[in-house]
């Protein structure tokens, strides 16, 4: 799903976001990995925008998850890939990751992305 924004303002958010949100999702996936009987790797993608799937194996079991949609579960209220649509969607950034200064808040940034990907790995099917 392509992100659309409602302004110009919610557009500089995202772009304040979304690179250290890539950073903490792929740090925190990293270090998920490491305790983890998964073994991951990325695999290029170029629809519906360039981006990487995460691909967890384990055994015969495979999953892939759009890093860019991690990213947009960690920057939007309310995001779910779930219910995402090939076609764009009003987005709204979460403001609590911005601090009074404008500037991104790393501790709550890194908290979310935390969250979301032990999420993530906790909801893997089990051994």
């Amino acid at each position: 799903m392509k992100p659309k924004f409602k302004d110009s303002v919610a557009w500089q958010q995202a772009e304040i976001l979304m690179q250290p949100a890539l950073i903490r999702v792929l740090d925190n996936i990293r270090k998920q990995l490491e305790d983890s009987s998964w073994e991951g790797s990325y695999e290029d993608v170029q629809t519906p925008f360039p981006g990487y799937l995460l691909c967890l194996k384990r055994g015969e079991a495979e999953h892939k998850f759009n890093v860019w949609e991690l990213c947009f579960e960690v920057c939007f209220q309310n995001y779910s890939p779930t219910h995402a649509a090939p076609e764009s969607r009003d987005v709204e950034i979460d403001g609590s990751l911005i601090d009074e200064e404008g500037e991104v808040d790393w501790n709550r940034l890194d908290e979310k992305a935390k969250q979301l990907v032990q999420d993530l790995f906790a909801n893997l099917p089990k051994l």
